[in-house]
């Protein structure tokens, strides 16, 4: 199976601005504080006099841009950035966002995060019609769909072609007279704008990029929306009505930084009120809580504070290692754990230890974390995590796209224990973590797309529907 459905599907950062006259530099910082969307490429155009000017590459921010002229050669008012996280082996230059596209009669630069799920249908579709494509990405679907469409502008083009793409999927575009930002129907990912001093216009996957460009909040980009950002100003346009909002859950258990807002919700203490609810729901005796560094260290915290039990730094990052569940392969990952965590033997030995992390997705990063403490001499590992068990693929844009990767989709929560060899296992219930994530709109699950838990998909799921079927 796994072969079969593994594709180009990405969680990932984009950042843009408009009418600032360090474009490209403010792009860079943009995308320096959503380096942990994505860590294999990233790339940034420029508009400068009508044109569109571009750099990308292999490798983490400061590895493409090593050479400080890149960004200086990046000139012009407006830019758009991308930082990528490719799941298959698809590690090529030409994969790299954002994409630039040059025709007679018009540049367009096209960044996106998210997945297509109709993109294998579309793309068949686009080839018999005479398309050709230059990337493996569902991204260039987009542009092609724009295009074909025989509407008269750009605006009504575009939006043609955003309901023609299914899926989820945050789009940010660079003309040579504007930039557009716009969301699926669903919001599965987020995409916010920010003002800045001087009146340039911001957008961003996550809002921790506003606060390093010294931006102010102006608001979340809506579902079935489409932003138009020029020297006019900002317009609003609707490309469907028929929007429900299903924010992507695991956004805030795990991939967004802490210092974000999402909808308004502040991440960390989203997590920390998850850790707190994980204490009511499952408490156990111990001496002391710790976290797995970074991601789970809010909900730690909060199960500590709701449990009176100290909170103890056991584990110790290295700072510079990239995140396993972001690894493409499942023997880096592994590796990757090795390098990524220590246990302090000063702390935990001796010690029963509440260890919380903010999911299991495969079991073996748990598995050798728990190996971890009890090699440094913790008597007990107890395991608690801040979000139900991940028993259903996503097709919305996470690395997760067959169930045979994820052990709770295969396991009982007291086999998983036995695997991973904890004392004890316990998942925070969906009900814990709605409540806990707190957003009260008016959709099924409180406006959360909740599917990896309960396989309870908010769209129909076009090019996956019959694997899924053939799998059940």
């Amino acid at each position: 199976m796994s072969h079969e459905i593994k594709g180009i599907n990405e969680e990932c950062g984009v950042f843009g601005v408009w009418n600032h006259k360090d474009a490209s530099q403010m792009t860079y910082y943009g995308l320096h504080s959503l380096q942990h969307r994505g860590q294999e490429g990233a790339g940034i155009v420029s508009l400068e006099n009508n044109r569109l000017h571009g750099h990308r590459g292999l490798g983490l921010l400061h590895e493409v841009f090593a050479n400080p002229d890149l960004l200086t050669q990046l000139k012009g008012h407006s830019a758009i950035g991308h930082v990528r996280y490719g799941t298959s082996g698809e590690g090529d230059i030409i994969n790299i966002q954002p994409f630039l596209f040059r025709f007679y009669n018009a540049e367009i630069a096209l960044a996106h995060n998210g997945n297509l799920i109709n993109a294998k249908t579309l793309r068949k579709e686009l080839e018999e019609d005479g398309a050709i494509f230059h990337s493996n990405s569902d991204t260039e679907i987009l542009m092609h769909l724009i295009r074909r469409s025989n509407k008269d502008t750009f605006i009504d083009k575009l939006s043609e072609a955003l309901n023609i793409v299914k899926g989820g999927f945050a789009y940010l575009l660079l003309t040579d007279d504007a930039m557009y930002a716009t969301l699926d129907p669903n919001a599965f990912r987020p995409l916010s704008i920010g003002r800045m001093s001087n009146g340039a216009y911001v957008v961003t996957s996550e809002t921790c990029a506003l606060d390093t460009i010294g931006a102010t909040f102006v608001r979340d980009v809506e579902p079935g929306e489409i932003i138009e950002i020029s020297d006019n100003g900002l317009k609003s346009y609707r490309y469907t009505d028929e929007t429900m909002y299903s924010i992507c859950s695991m956004e805030y258990i795990y991939f967004a930084r802490p210092d974000s807002n999402i909808k308004g919700i502040n991440v960390h203490s989203a997590r920390k009120r998850m850790g707190k609810t994980l204490a009511k729901e499952h408490p156990v005796e111990a001496d002391m809580v710790i976290g797995v560094p970074n991601s789970s260290l809010s909900a730690a915290s909060g199960y500590a504070e709701a449990s009176s039990i100290p909170y103890e730094m056991g584990l110790v990052k290295n700072q510079y290692v990239a995140r396993t569940f972001i690894q493409p392969t499942q023997e880096l990952r592994e590796e990757g754990v090795r390098l990524k965590l220590s246990a302090v033997r000063g702390v935990v030995e001796g010690k029963r230890v509440i260890l919380v992390d903010d999911s299991i997705v495969r079991g073996t990063t748990s598995k050798r974390i728990v190996r971890l403490l009890k090699e440094a001499g913790a008597t007990e590992v107890h395991v608690r995590i801040s979000s139900p068990p991940l028993a259903y693929p996503c097709f919305y844009g996470i690395d997760i796209q067959t169930k045979e990767e994820l052990i709770a989709a295969n396991y009982s929560t007291d086999k998983i224990r036995e695997i991973i060899e904890a004392d004890s296992l316990e998942f925070l219930t969906e009900e814990g973590l709605i409540n806990s994530i707190g957003l009260k709109l008016d959709a099924p699950y409180n406006g959360l797309c909740m599917a990896y838990f309960n396989g309870d998909y908010p769209t129909p799921l076009y090019d996956y529907e019959y694997r899924e079927n053939k799998e059940d």
